[in-house]
């Protein structure tokens, strides 16, 4: 059987999503400012909607190039947006805020080459 490394991203990115946001929402939750909290919960947001075309993609029997090209582009986008505003809120550090933009022009290209793959 080989490897089906979108289908396992998919897997791996729902389990984290649900559990970063059980983590936020009851063991962080006397220890996050406002704001942190607000950093939390989008990091999770965005981790969740975008493990669903991850998932739709490790089904593909024989992904294509531009397949390929989407879901490497879903996981660093998941890995720099979400994981930048899971650090900023853990950290502080609000330099960490550079980064996830980062992550939402590879999320961008993403939905891009998943639209180019429905051409």
């Amino acid at each position: 059987m080989q490897l089906n490394a979108f289908w396992l991203a998919a897997a791996v990115n729902g389990f984290l999503a649900v559990a970063l946001g059980a983590f936020g929402a009851h063991a962080l939750k006397e220890t996050l400012t406002v704001q942190a909290t607000d950093w939390w919960r989008t990091a999770v947001l965005y981790q969740a909607i975008h493990t669903v075309p991850l998932l739709a993609l490790g089904l593909l029997p024989e992904p294509s190039r531009t397949a390929r090209i989407a879901g490497i582009l879903f996981i660093l986008g998941i890995l720099l947006f979400s994981g930048s505003l899971y650090a900023m809120a853990l950290s502080g550090q609000r330099w960490l805020g550079a980064v996830t933009p980062l992550g939402g022009v590879a999320l961008l290209a993403a939905w891009v080459a998943l639209g180019l793959l429905a051409l």
